[in-house]
């Protein structure tokens, strides 16, 4: 069948569609139909089902004749420490650690945070909670300590897992400081923490409330699975919100399941067996989905990787890692591809390595730019697919569904609709618009299964933040446009749309001007205010390895690009050269703040900033150019 033909019968009929694609779950009670709507605009799916999200991970696979197939590569080049891990000895290394929690009274509901680096254990903790229906909240290792309090005082769990460092390349970061201190700001007290002791930085234990990750678990007996309710929430993921106070977004046991299933192969194209590889991190909604749960629910090998695109040692790991575990769809964000161009622009270094078990690249996160799409086609010889998917709806709502079809690619367009989504783009007071015009991307409720059903204690943040809007529709906070063909173009957050002297311009557009400058690695467009024409962009630029251009040439140059491409209207006459851009640690740049800094406002430090010290450098470069005065 095509794209098209899937797609009109999810249109024709979504429950029946859902219902046909929840027959690949394992079922303690089957759900009797898909979609609860009696408190609509709030919604749950499966609602009168029993399931568990472990056993369908896990155990059905060691029982459908998998027990022996590698659940879990684990590959550290940071420690040179490589590990493989079957589904039979997932299936006991799990259902020990939850033995243990429930020996401590955890029961089915409880919230338990995660907060550990990426290492094999913290997918055995996400899974033994799942087991036995308590709720986890993964904090990614290495969040401050009062952000880490805030995360409590609003999950209120009963216990807290962690490493003890987490390990970057130069350098060890304690994390056991950072959660003692946290639980001394935090209102809510755990029961007890249970902390993986990892040999390049053991941590001090209280003694009454801290256990050994060994020990804790020494002569526990292992825990069964346990059903849960369709609509029971699987775990809380936190996510940053406009005000900076963390939302945490829920995911629903049941939806969860189905959605995930069903894009292993129809967007992911990857068959029970095969490796499949998200190479980010669990602290991240594509760790959940994509690391942890989707290829593992599918039957797939996937890879738990602690190290970096480049630096670990080289721009060549990545070629490396899909060699030795034959590797045949990554899934990565193109933060990560810019980095190895810039370190590695003619991509010498794959030419080391075997990477012919690679059949096609995905990118998601930030916008892949087409001159990154164009150098990774290039460089791999293979399909390189954009896909655009929020920490709110948990899997790829745009996509190119390469296991039903591949479509043809466009590049900047991370391509159409899946089932569950009928985008549109709509003005400020909610009339579409017609193909080609900027504007706010909604898609109508209800949202497909495995979407946030809500936002955990905060049902009318949830209904602001998403729902009110734009009555009757979803509002994902992106701006972009879609073409005659239906192919969507995100081009920036609504936030990110600029007004140039009454004329709305998307930052993304000139974002890929500059990024197809022979000698810009990577770059970011920001508005800055003006007295005279309200704002005005300003573009960063990081220039590729051994570049040793004069660096005002380079800017000229890329002044006249946007200039030529785009137009006079753009008004693009600020640039700057820069050694780095400020990110989040999934890669995505922080481009909210670099604004605030520019026009002197006052900002919050973005809890998941990858290196603060970055914004040092951008509020430097500001003041060369006259902004960022106090």
């Amino acid at each position: 069948m095509s794209y098209q033909d899937i797609y009109a019968g999810w249109q024709q009929d979504p429950e029946g569609f859902w219902m046909e694609a929840a027959k690949a779950i394992d079922w303690v009670k089957p759900p009797s139909r898909a979609l609860d709507d009696s408190k609509a605009p709030l919604y749950t799916w499966f609602a009168d089902a029993e399931v568990n999200t472990c056993w369908n991970a896990v155990d059905r696979h060691v029982a459908g004749g998998r027990a022996d197939q590698v659940a879990i590569y684990y590959d550290s080049p940071i420690t040179g420490t490589k590990d493989q891990i079957t589904y039979a000895d997932l299936k006991d290394r799990v259902a020990l650690l939850a033995g243990a929690l429930a020996a401590r009274g955890l029961k089915a509901g409880d919230r338990v945070i995660i907060y550990m680096p990426m290492v094999p254990e913290a997918l055995v903790a996400m899974l033994a909670c799942a087991r036995i229906g308590l709720v986890h909240s993964v904090v990614f290792g290495g969040f401050a300590s009062n952000e880490l309090a805030v995360r409590i005082d609003d999950a209120t769990p009963r216990a807290i897992i962690a490493g003890s460092c987490g390990i970057e390349p130069g350098r060890v970061v304690p994390y056991k400081p950072l959660l003692d201190g946290a639980i001394a700001m935090a209102k809510h007290k755990p029961d007890f923490c249970v902390v993986l002791q990892r040999s390049q930085h053991p941590a001090d234990l209280i003694e009454g409330r801290d256990f050994d990750w060994n020990d804790f678990q020494s002569g526990a007996t292992p825990a069964d699975c346990v059903a849960v309710k369709g609509s029971d929430p699987a775990y809380i993921l936190y996510t940053s919100g406009t005000t900076g106070a963390p939302k945490g977004v829920v995911r629903d046991t049941a939806g969860h399941l189905v959605a995930l299933h069903w894009t292993m192969k129809n967007v992911y194209n990857v068959d029970p067996g095969e490796v499949f590889w998200a190479a980010s991190d669990v602290g991240w909604v594509v760790g959940h989905s994509y690391i942890c749960y989707g290829p593992l629910i599918h039957g797939n090998s996937t890879i738990v990787f602690e190290g970096k695109p480049v630096g670990t040692p080289d721009a060549g790991t990545f070629w490396r890692v899909i060699q030795d575990y034959k590797v045949r769809s990554l899934f990565t964000a193109p933060t990560a591809f810019r980095a190895i161009k810039r370190d590695d622009p003619k991509a010498e270094l794959i030419g080391d390595y075997d990477i012919s078990s690679l059949r096609i690249l995905y990118l998601a996160g930030e916008r892949a730019d087409p001159d990154t799409i164009i150098w990774a086609q290039n460089a791999l010889k293979v399909p390189v697919i954009d896909h655009w998917w929020q920490t709110e709806l948990g899997y790829p709502a745009v996509a190119n569904p390469v296991g039903i079809e591949l479509l043809p690619v466009k590049l900047g367009s991370p391509a159409v609709p899946m089932p569950g989504y009928a985008m549109k783009v709509v003005d400020d007071e909610g009339r579409e618009l017609p193909p080609g015009e900027l504007g706010a991307i909604v898609t109508p409720l209800p949202l497909p299964p495995g979407t946030l059903p809500t936002l955990w204690n905060a049902e009318d943040r949830f209904r602001k933040s998403y729902l009110s809007k734009f009555p009757g529709y979803y509002e994902t906070g992106d701006a972009g446009m879609i073409d005659e063909d239906g192919y969507l173009y995100i081009m920036a957050r609504t936030d990110d749309v600029i007004n140039v002297a009454g004329h709305r311009l998307s930052t993304g557009a000139m974002e890929e001007v500059l990024a197809g400058h022979a000698d810009v690695a990577e770059c970011a467009v920001i508005g800055v205010a003006d007295d005279l024409k309200g704002q005005l962009p300003m573009g960063f630029l990081c220039l590729n390895k051994g570049c040793n251009r004069p660096h005002d040439e380079i800017v000229k140059e890329c002044i006249r690009l946007v200039r030529d491409r785009i137009g006079p209207v753009a008004a693009f006459k600020l640039a700057t050269v820069v050694d780095r851009l400020p990110k989040t640690r999934s890669g995505k740049i922080l481009r909210a703040t670099m604004a605030k800094i520019a026009d002197g406002q006052d900002y919050k430090m973005p809890a998941t900033i990858d290196d603060p010290a970055i914004l040092d450098e951008i509020r430097v470069a500001l003041q060369a150019m006259g902004y960022a005065k106090s």
